[in-house]
């Protein structure tokens, strides 16, 4: 298990920290739970899945890096495939805090890399600010997707953003999270292929300037962005 889920694992229920227990012990655990994953959590605790992210907040939390704030946040972006994505947020020392990756951020583009085409409902921790908000109307699920807050009743996003200015008022027909192919002849190496292919699915609607990049690690895994 690594290490960041250690502390966050044992604020869970027992029933939760027995069923989980056994996935996050994967060396491999990629922070995400298969639809069959979620069935098994709910089977053995009882829960439905709006309390089962709930319970699960703290370790989407776990996997914030807060350099600069030393807050916290977590959020976990339930996708129309069943799966479930856990992000973070991201600070960096030397860097602003308006370089940061927010958590809804980080858990919406974790769903999108890892090819989920749509988001059913984001749960977080702490209410999203304005940017976030902005951020997930970008999505093709829009001003639908349900947002879970603790303590709160579940509301789509367009009850926190009233009055809303996105990409359809701007007649963007390909929103995030769309299937989309630049068309980019992919050729090279495994990782320049890899970044091609990257710069073929990014979404750019507003300045349309396709890029992407591709990390090569030591253990030959490829991360695509």
């Amino acid at each position: 298990m690594h290490s960041r889920f250690q502390a966050a694992l044992t604020t869970l229920a027992a029933d939760l920290q027995a069923a989980i227990a056994p996935m996050l012990a994967d060396p491999h655990f990629p922070a995400l739970l298969e639809a069959d994953q979620v069935a098994t959590l709910q089977h053995a605790t009882g829960l439905d899945e709006d309390a089962l992210a709930f319970a699960l907040l703290p370790l989407a939390a776990a996997c914030a890096r807060p350099d600069l704030s030393h807050f916290n946040v977590g959020a976990i972006a339930c996708g129309v495939s069943g799966r479930w994505y856990f992000g973070g947020n991201m600070e960096f020392l030397g860097a602003t805090m308006q370089q940061t990756v927010h958590a809804e951020q980080s858990a919406i583009s974790h769903a999108w890399l890892r090819g989920e085409t749509s988001l059913r409902a984001i749960t977080v921790n702490y209410t999203p600010c304005g940017h976030c908000r902005q951020f997930m109307n970008e999505l093709n699920s829009g001003l639908a997707l349900r947002i879970h807050l603790p303590g709160r009743e579940a509301h789509a996003l367009e009850h926190y953003l009233p009055d809303a200015f996105g990409p359809k008022d701007l007649e963007i027909k390909t929103l995030l999270m769309d299937e989309q192919d630049h068309g980019f002849p992919v050729s090279g190496d495994a990782l320049t292929q890899a970044a091609i292919q990257a710069a073929n699915r990014c979404h750019a609607p507003y300045s349309h300037s396709p890029s992407g990049v591709a990390l090569g690690a030591e253990r030959r895994y490829h991360f695509q962005r």
